[in-house]
C-alpha cells in the first residue's frame, strides 16, 4: 500500500522474516515481565534507604514521569509497528546521525539488562547457597560469576523457541511475577507498623525534596519501571498492532505502577520497629566496612523473604526466595529477546551488519541472540553488583526514551495524515513535557553517571561508523537534523557538572569525593533542565527532516510482505 504525497510514494517499514504471533495478553505480558523483575526486590529496600517513608511518593512520582513517556511509544508503536522500534524511530524522523545514538543508547539499555537480573538472582539465591555471594562486598563470588554465565546463555537457548511457543512460555511466567507480589501486597499488610513511615529522629522525608528527586534513578525506582517499551521492541510480531500495542503499553504500566506503590507501603509497615530504633529506614545498610546485625544483613541479602521470616511468615519467605530465581529470569528472558529485536532493527537501519538481520526458519533473529549472550559478558565484568549497575543502565533507558517524544513531534509536523490507531491526548504539550522529565530523570542521575554515559555514547558512534563504512548502502549523514544533539548532550553534562547531584550511590556509606561543583542551587537546577529542554526540543522541532527525506527512509525499509503496515492517507 502506498499512495503519492508531495511527489514522494508514502509507505511504511515492514520487517521481513518476523512473525505476527503475540497477542494482547502476549503483548502486554512482554512488557510487563520487564517491569516486574528485580527491581521489586530490591527497589524497596534501596528506596527506603534513600528517603525513607517518602520512599511511597517517590514511586507515585516515578509512575506518572513513566506513564507520560509510555503514551509516546504507544503512539509511535502503533504508527510504526517494526521491531526494535526505540531503535529506529528517532532514524525515520531526525537521519542517521541522530538515529546512531538513540539506537545505541536502545541497544546498551537492553543488552545489559540479563546481566543486572542475574545479579539479582545470585544475591538472592545465596540464601540456599552463600558461595554465590558476598554480602559484605555486595559482589558475586567467582561461583556466581560461573553461574550467571550459564544463566544468561540459558535465557538465549530459550529464546530460539519460535515466538508463540516463546510466547506461552513468558505468560506462565509473568503470570506467577505478578500473583507473588500481590500476595506478598496482602500478606504483608497484615504485619502493619504506620509509625514506621516517620520513625523517631527521621521523619517521613529524610533528605528533602532534594534526596527524593536523587532516588528516583539512584534507587533504582525509574530502572524498576524500565521495560513497558519492549511491546516497541517486539512489534513487529504482534498480531492487529495498531489496536493491541498501545493498550498493551498502557496496561503494563498502570498494573506496574500500582504493584509497586503497594509493594513499598506494605514492606516499609511490615518491617519490625525495634530495627528502626536507632537508624531509621535510612539506617538499614550494611556498610562495606563494620559490623551489622544478623536482621539487616538478612533484608540488604533478600529484602521481602527477610522482612517476611521476620515477622513469622516463614512460608512467605520461601515462596519468595523462589521467586526470586523466578522473577529475575523472566525479565532476563524477555530483554534477551528485546536485544536481538534492536540489531534486527538496527541492521535494518543499516547501523548495523545485516547478517544481525537474519532470522531463521522460525522468525528468530538468531545473529543478534548469540551476540546478546557475548556482549552481556562484557557487562558482567566491571559491574559486579545489582546496585552498581543500575545507575548507568538507568541513565542509558532514559536517554533512550528521550527519542520517543522527539520522534512523535517530528513526526506529528511532518506527517499528520498518516494513520495513527492511537493518538496520545495534547501532543503538543506532553511531548515537550516528556523530553524535558527526561532531561531531569538523566540529571537526577549525577554527573558521574552522565559522564560515564557520555563516553559509552562516544564509543556507540566509533563502533556504528565502522560498521556503516563497510556498508555500500548506508543512509546519509543527517548532520543538519541532528545538530541540536550534541548541544543537549554536552550542556546537559556542564549542567550536571555544575549541579547537585553527583551520582554517588545513596546506600554508600563511603561515597567517592563528588565531581560536580554545586554551583547551581537547588530548585534552579531544576529550572535550568527544564528551560533547557525545551530550548533543545523546539531547536530539534526545527531541524527534523524534510517530509520528503523522512518519506524516504521510511520507504526505504518498505517490502511487499504479507504483513501491511499502516499507511499515509489524505
Amino acid at each position: 500500500m502506498a499512495t503519492e504525497t508531495s511527489g514522494v510514494a508514502a509507505t511504511t517499514p515492514v520487517d521481513v522474516g518476523l512473525k505476527r504471533e503475540l497477542g494482547l495478553i502476549g503483548a502486554t505480558w512482554a512488557s510487563e515481565t520487564s517491569i516486574i523483575g528485580s527491581g521489586w526486590l530490591f527497589g524497596a529496600l534501596y528506596a527506603a534507604q534513600a528517603v525513607g517513608g517518602a520512599a511511597v511518593l517517590a514511586w507515585i512520582i516515578a509512575g506518572i514521569i513513566v506513564i507520560i513517556l509510555a503514551l509516546c511509544h504507544a503512539e509511535l508503536g502503533a504508527m510504526y509497528p517494526v521491531s526494535g522500534g526505540t531503535a529506529r524511530f528517532p532514524h525515520f524522523a531526525f537521519g542517521s546521525v541522530a538515529g546512531i545514538g538513540f539506537g545505541f543508547f536502545s541497544y546498551v539499555q537492553a543488552v545489559t539488562i540479563a546481566p543486572i537480573e542475574c545479579f539479582a538472582f545470585m544475591q538472592y539465591a545465596s540464601y540456599y547457597f552463600p558461595g554465590l555471594y558476598n554480602s559484605t562486598t555486595k559482589n558475586v563470588t567467582g561461583a556466581g560469576f560461573v553461574l550467571t554465565i550459564v544463566l544468561m546463555a540459558v535465557f538465549v537457548a530459550v529464546n530460539f523457541l519460535a515466538m508463540r511457543i516463546f510466547a506461552r512460555v513468558n505468560n506462565t511466567l509473568t503470570w506467577w511475577k505478578v500473583a507473588v507480589p500481590v500476595l506478598a501486597i496482602i500478606v504483608l499488610l497484615t504485619q502493619f507498623h504506620g509509625g514506621n513511615f516517620s520513625p523517631a529522629g527521621e521523619g517521613f522525608m529524610p533528605g528533602g525534596i532534594k534526596a527524593l528527586f536523587g532516588a528516583l534513578p539512584a534507587a533504582g525506582i525509574i530502572f524498576a519501571y524500565s521495560g513497558f517499551e519492549q511491546c516497541d521492541q517486539l512489534a513487529g510480531e504482534i498480531k492487529d498492532p495498531g489496536r493491541n500495542l498501545p493498550r498493551a503499553i498502557i496496561l503494563s504500566i498502570l498494573i506496574g505502577t500500582v504493584i509497586y506503590v503497594m509493594l513499598q507501603v506494605a514492606f516499609i509497615g511490615a518491617i519490625n520497629p525495634t530495627l528502626l530504633v536507632h537508624g531509621g529506614l535510612t539506617g538499614l545498610v550494611c556498610p562495606a566496612t563494620g559490623h551489622c546485625s544478623a536482621a539487616v544483613t538478612g533484608i540488604n541479602a533478600g529484602p521481602f523473604a527477610a522482612v517476611a521470616a521476620l515477622g513469622g511468615l516463614a512460608w512467605l519467605a520461601h515462596i519468595l526466595r523462589i521467586d526470586a530465581f523466578v522473577s529475575p529470569s523472566g525479565t532476563g528472558l524477555i530483554y534477551t529477546t528485546g536485544t536481538s529485536r534492536i540489531s534486527y532493527g538496527l541492521a535494518r537501519n543499516r547501523y548495523y551488519p545485516q547478517i544481525f538481520g537474519k532470522v531463521d526458519a522460525r522468525g528468530i533473529p538468531w545473529v543478534g541472540l548469540i551476540f546478546a549472550f557475548i556482549i552481556g559478558l562484557f557487562f558482567l565484568l566491571p559491574f559486579p553488583s545489582w546496585h552498581s549497575l543500575v545507575g548507568l543502565i538507568t541513565g542509558a533507558s532514559v536517554l533512550m526514551y528521550a527519542g520517543a517524544p522527539l520522534s512523535l513531534g517530528a513526526f506529528r509536523g511532518q506527517v499528520p495524515d498518516a494513520n495513527r490507531p492511537y493518538r496520545m491526548p495534547i501532543a503538543g504539550v506532553l511531548a515537550p513535557l516528556a523530553f524535558a522529565v527526561a532531561g531531569l530523570l538523566i540529571y537526577w542521575s549525577g554527573f558521574e553517571v552522565v559522564w560515564k554515559l557520555g563516553v559509552v555514547l562516544v564509543l556507540g558512534y566509533v563502533i556504528m561508523g565502522i560498521f556503516m563504512a563497510f556498508d555500500p548502502q548506508r543512509p546519509p549523514l543527517d548532520w543538519k537534523s541532528a545538530v541540536w544533539l550534541p548541544a543537549w548532550l554536552i550542556g546537559m553534562g556542564i549542567i550536571s557538572w555544575q549541579g547537585q547531584y553527583s551520582g554517588a550511590p545513596s546506600s554508600d556509606k563511603h561515597p567517592l569525593p563528588p565531581t560536580n561543583t554545586f554551583n547551581i542551587p537547588f530548585w534552579w537546577d531544576i529550572l535550568v533542565v527544564i528551560g533547557f529542554s525545551v530550548i533543545i526540543y523546539l531547536w530539534a522541532m526545527r531541524t527534523k527532516l524534510p517530509r520528503e527525506d523522512m518519506l524516504a527512509l521510511v520507504n526505504k525499509q518498505g517490502s511487499h510482505g504479507d504483513e501491511p503496515m499502516p499507511d499515509v492517507h489524505h
